[in-house]
């Protein structure tokens, strides 16, 4: 004998009843029990009729006349014409029923649990009647259970506890008294010893099947939903979630306790004492295998089987030196809870005896501290115990399976994964059967942790990457642009998926929602429409979002946006920074972001701020690694000095070849910044504390060739004033070309001093042959004493810092 059972979802409206009846038409088993629930929805509409009832307000008639039309129309939609009359008779008996309990519920303004539970009953007792009627028409023979008569509880009204000897007694009794070969019943409802109606909880036509699964000993137990089985998490918040095709008795247990809402977790275990397999099922696909819950189970390569959670927990704390060494505390903790009926979801302790901690739901932390300040009084009074700690806003996220008993690291990893994403955990716990780890942290990061642990343990297919860009302008629109281009690559290649979920320039900011990211092939006009720039709201909206492996991308040479650098690393948001303001501050600052990105596991790195897409910095670090000790730097770091004084020959006036140099984007918007070696001072200096050195930029010699007027007024200003120079520029020239030289503005760095300045550059120096925009950096090592490490390269121009931009969100995420 099969039992099959249809939840609500399945037995929503119609169609999904016709679904019902062509799975059972299916089946090839000759005797079956067929458990159904209420049509989806009605349940919560009958308690809410209930509520306003006794509340003396008369909508409940409304919400009673929407109920009852729909079951007619329901009625009407299933049955022929000649088989309604007696069906519709009965629907109208039974809400007549229902209508007379409300309105005693109403006049008293009074909802007991006996009375809550007799008028939820209506929705499985009509929806198994209709059904039962249609399948009639089906040319399917059924006989009606009345689940009442069959399932004998406790009183214990809403959550009533089975009595399966009395129980299995009846159920056997009825089904062996009959020559029918297939029942239906409706499931959630019983009674207690005195005929009173009780429920079995909230998704106990799950239980119902398997009571009546136990008592006959079936060989399958169906359970059709709307899922195609259970998954490895929550599929409305992981895209990628994949379906569970064999898990164990305890790890379903498990994993339908922390939340996992396909499976009413009392259900498992009346099978799994009679050894029956269970299998979810989805009602709608139901060609899908689905899963198989059983007894021994061939996993597959993964550990983990599945992850869940529990939201909306408190978390009481009990702490005090008086519980050190003394018996009994943690008892009369738990009686407490017991005596208001508090069900304790997880338990932690610490190995000193001095503190207690338990996980609660939260609507029952009220009672739970008064219960608890109740039975500590005493202790509390002469200061053995301190207040009881209650902390709301918590949620439950556990990792389950069998195999993890059998790994090294498996909470490692877990903490590894949650940590790096700024996810505080407040309270940790795992079984002794090593089969569940628990931990509790924030409501607002439940989503995000169950994210990023299914990629940890999970997804082998690939990982994300959410990116978060300020600054739009020549080097940002090469990077968005570059991005579109790669992102195809990145996923086919190297299971890489780069969403870019944000972007800002100086005026707009553009986000989207539900999961998505921007669609880049059309990002400008998208923005153009986006809502109006703050930085502060762009940063909330960040940490609103809370996604994993996000990062902020810094395109812009903006002081503000580098001073919000702290407040994103803190929340273990990775920086990517062209920006070169913040390594290039004070050196309390620069240490400052160093020591966050250290202490939040989260990036912090500027590649491009020396070199642009050169790897000066990578190299640098790796140089430092390794063991290597930094002696010497000699550079040309400027693209913008090195190409006006490639192209400035005299013949042509030196504003104008400067002007050539900013029209192709190689200088910074203020070209003085370039020119009067303030630039190849941040970048020396930079370069001189990644090699380990304190530096500041008035420690650094500026040997400046620009004449003090050029520094005055706007940008406009600094080009008649160079123009008005010009026979200074030229006669710079000349003593060069005079000695053979080149011209060259090259950094030094030397014995911790740093100094920046124009030099002649003959021809037997590594500087002479650099032409066109190009930077070469000179590492003097231990390693390389007289013949340096020499990087070269362009070290200017939008497209190549974009790449290296690109090269370093790369970093992140490996």
């Amino acid at each position: 004998m099969k039992v099959l059972k249809f939840g609500g979802s399945s037995v929503a409206n119609a169609q999904s009843i016709q679904k019902v009846a062509n799975i059972l038409q299916k089946t090839s088993y000759k005797k079956i029990i067929v458990i159904v629930s209420a049509l989806g929805g009605v349940t919560d509409k009958l308690l809410q009729a209930g509520f306003l009832a006794s509340n003396s307000n008369e909508t409940y008639k409304d919400i009673l006349l929407s109920i009852e039309k729909r079951h007619i129309e329901t009625v009407k939609s299933l049955l022929p014409v000649t088989a309604q009359s007696a069906c519709l008779s009965k629907v109208k008996q039974q809400f007549n029923e229902l209508e007379d309990i409300c309105e005693g519920v109403f006049r008293l303004n009074e909802l007991s649990k006996r009375t809550q539970d007799k008028i939820v009953s209506y929705g499985e007792l009509l929806s198994s009647l209709i059904i039962s009627n249609f399948l009639q028409t089906q040319n399917i023979n059924n006989e009606w259970l009345d689940s009442r008569e069959l399932i004998k509880t406790n009183s214990n009204f809403g959550f009533a506890a089975v009595d399966f000897v009395n129980t299995n007694k009846l159920i056997i009794e009825k089904i062996n008294s009959t020559s029918q070969n297939i029942f239906l019943a409706p499931g959630f409802i019983a009674s207690n010893a005195d005929n009173q109606i009780t429920t079995l909880g909230r998704g106990g036509s799950d239980y119902t099947a398997a009571i009546f699964a136990n008592a006959v000993n079936a060989t399958d137990l169906e359970i059709w939903t709307d899922v195609t089985g259970m998954m490895t998490a929550d599929p409305r918040w992981v895209s990628n979630a994949k379906t569970i095709k064999n898990i164990s008795y305890q790890e379903a247990m498990e994993l339908s306790h922390f939340g996992a809402k396909v499976i009413y977790p009392p259900t498992i275990q009346p099978a799994m004492q009679k050894n029956i397999p269970i299998w979810i099922k989805n009602t709608f696909a139901s060609d899908e295998y689905g899963t198989l819950i059983e007894q021994n189970v061939r996993h597959d390569d993964n550990v983990v089987t599945g992850i869940s959670s529990i939201n909306q927990i408190a978390l009481l704390s009990l702490e005090g030196s008086g519980m050190v060494g003394i018996p009994g505390f943690s008892k009369r903790l738990f009686e407490a809870l017991a005596t208001e009926k508090i069900n304790v979801i997880l338990i932690t302790q610490s190995s000193s005896e001095h503190s207690i901690s338990v996980a609660i739901n939260v609507i029952d932390f009220e009672k739970a501290k008064q219960a608890t300040d109740t039975a500590f009084e005493y202790e509390l009074k002469i200061g053995l115990l301190e207040p009881l700690k209650v902390e709301t806003e918590l949620s439950i996220i556990a990792l389950v399976g069998d195999k993890m008993k059998s790994h090294q690291g498996i909470a490692g990893r877990m903490f590894a994964a949650l940590g790096r994403n700024g996810i505080n955990i407040r309270a940790i716990a795992q079984g002794s059967s090593e089969r569940n780890i628990s931990a509790v942290i924030a409501n607002t990061d439940v989503k995000k942790a169950v994210n990023v642990l299914h990629e940890a343990f999970f997804e082998s297919t690939y990982k994300q990457l959410n990116l978060f860009i300020v600054g739009a302008g020549n080097v940002g629109s090469k990077l968005i642009d570059q991005i579109n281009q790669q992102q195809s690559y990145l996923l086919q290649n190297l299971n890489l998926q780069v969403r870019v979920t944000g972007i800002a320039n100086s005026k707009k900011m553009l986000f989207v929602d539900n999961g998505n990211d921007i669609d880049l092939s059309k990002w400008k006009d998208l923005l153009q429409n986006g809502e109006s720039m703050n930085l502060a709201s762009f940063v909330e909206t960040i940490g609103i979002k809370n996604l994993r492996n996000s990062v902020f991308v810094d395109v812009t040479a903006n002081t503000a946006v580098a001073n919000i650098y702290h407040q994103l690393l803190s929340k273990s948001i990775s920086v990517v920074a062209c920006n070169k303001i913040a390594a290039s501050s004070t050196y309390t600052q620069y240490k400052q972001l160093k020591n966050l990105s250290k202490a939040y596991d989260a990036a912090f790195l500027f590649e491009t701020n020396v070199g642009a897409g050169l790897p000066v910095i990578g190299t640098l670090n790796d140089l430092i690694k390794s063991g290597d000790k930094i002696n010497k730097i000699q550079a040309v770091l400027s693209g913008t000095l090195n190409f006006v004084f490639n192209n400035y020959d005299g013949t042509k006036l030196f504003a104008d070849v400067v002007k050539q140099a900013q029209e192709e984007g190689y200088t910074e918007p203020d070209p003085r910044l370039d020119l009067g070696g303030t630039d190849v001072m941040r970048k020396i200096m930079i370069l001189a504390r990644e090699a380990g050195y304190k530096i500041e930029m008035e420690d650094i010699t500026n040997n400046g060739f620009l004449p003090e007027e050029c520094f005055k007024g706007d940008v406009n200003d600094f080009y008649t004033s160079m123009a008005k120079y010009e026979s200074h520029f030229k006669q710079l020239y000349n003593e060069a070309a005079n000695k053979n030289c080149k011209l060259k503005f090259v950094a030094n760095f030397e014995n911790g001093k740093a100094a920046v300045g124009l030099q002649h550059v003959p021809e037997d120096s590594d500087f002479y042959h650099l032409y066109g925009k190009d930077n070469i950096v000179l590492f003097y090592t231990e390693r390389y004493p007289e013949q340096p490490m020499v990087i070269k390269g362009a070290g200017a121009g939008a497209d190549v810092t974009a790449s290296g931009v690109f090269a370093d969100i790369m970093r992140v995420i490996r």
